[in-house]
Formats: C-alpha cells, sequence, structure tokens
C-alpha cells in the first residue's frame, strides 16, 4: 500500500520540481505590474513618461517598457466618442516613446490612422445605411405577418425598433462591421508590438 502524504507535502514536492525562479522572471513579477500602473496613470494624467522611465536601472526598464507597452496597445481601440480618440492620440504618443525605430511606428501609425478615419467617416454612414435598409426589411416583414394572420392589407405603423429581434439583428450587424476594422487595428497592433 501507498504512503499517503499531507497536502503540504504534495505541495513541497511540486516546488522542488519547479526550482527556484529566474532573474528574468523575478524582473517581471516586480516590475510588470508597474509598468502597467505607469500606462494607466500616463493615460489619465499629463505625465513625461520618458522621465519616469528614466527612474529605473536598464534591467527594471525593460520589463516596465514592455508593461507600459502592452496597456498602451490595448488602449488603441475604434473612435467611439471623443474620449476615446484622446486616448487613441495619448496611447499612440507613449508608444513612439516607447520605440526605437520611430520611422517604422509612424508607418504603422499612419495606417492606424487611415482605419480609425475611414471608420469615423465611412464607418458611420455605412451603420447608418444598414439601420434604415434593417428597419424597412423588418417593418416590411412585420406587415407581410399581419396581413398572413389577419387576412386584412392594413398598413400600421410598427415601431420595429423596439422590437427584440430587430435589436438583436442590429447588435449582430454593426458586430460583423465593426469587426472588419478591429482585426485591421489587431493587425497593426501585432506589427507595432514587433518594434523595438
Amino acid at each position: 500500500m501507498g504512503v499517503i502524504k499531507t497536502a503540504a507535502e504534495i505541495a513541497k514536492e511540486k516546488l522542488e520540481k519547479i526550482g527556484e525562479p529566474t532573474e528574468e522572471e523575478r524582473l517581471k513579477w516586480k516590475y510588470g505590474p508597474e509598468g502597467e500602473k505607469l500606462a494607466a496613470v500616463y493615460l489619465k494624467q499629463d505625465v513625461n513618461l520618458a522621465a519616469e522611465l528614466k527612474k529605473y536601472d536598464e534591467k527594471a526598464r525593460q520589463v516596465i517598457i514592455a508593461g507600459v507597452n502592452g496597456i498602451l496597445l490595448r488602449n488603441i481601440n475604434l473612435p467611439h466618442n471623443e474620449a476615446t480618440r484622446r486616448i487613441n492620440k495619448k496611447a499612440m504618443d507613449g508608444l513612439k516613446i516607447l520605440k526605437n525605430d520611430k520611422v517604422a511606428v509612424e508607418n504603422v501609425f499612419s495606417r492606424i490612422r487611415h482605419v480609425l478615419d475611414h471608420y469615423v467617416q465611412e464607418g458611420a454612414k455605412q451603420k447608418k445605411q444598414a439601420y434604415e435598409s434593417l428597419k424597412t426589411e423588418f417593418e416590411a416583414k412585420l406587415q407581410q405577418a399581419i396581413r398572413q394572420q389577419t387576412g386584412v392589407d392594413a398598413r400600421m405603423k410598427i415601431d420595429v425598433e423596439k422590437q427584440p429581434q430587430f435589436q438583436e439583428e442590429w447588435q449582430r450587424m454593426q458586430a460583423q462591421m465593426e469587426g472588419q476594422y478591429v482585426n485591421l487595428l489587431d493587425e497593426y497592433k501585432k506589427e507595432l508590438a514587433a518594434i523595438n
């Protein structure tokens, strides 16, 4: 019959198998959250990002930059409102400070700006057209359903916008239209992440 071990003994054995953390892992644990916190402060307040980074030694700075970089990239989004536009600009300005290859960064930024501008200018028109088209389609379907049930061709005014099926379909269409922009944006953000 086997030996029964306590939970503490099992945990100790697992820790021994894992071994001691490397210096790099310790740095990530210690400075990764600081980088994320610095990015959050930078996005919300007027903080000199370059000056804040100089407060750390080279090893810690690299880990902090990675943390800041990740948060700034996640904060570049489709501009649904003016606040998002401001955050996008600030995140892009911060990334420009962090990256060494300024030309490559600017090339990707120009493509990102093109996507964001297109979303604001053309995306709004496309959404409006799609909304009106969907609304007309739903009104016609409801009128047909009423005709089939009653046998009367009564042109009733129905507020289809309040119908749950209309709302669901509109949400699906919106997500599909925005998905194209989001996919492009994600692709460009990956390119930015790869730039030193």
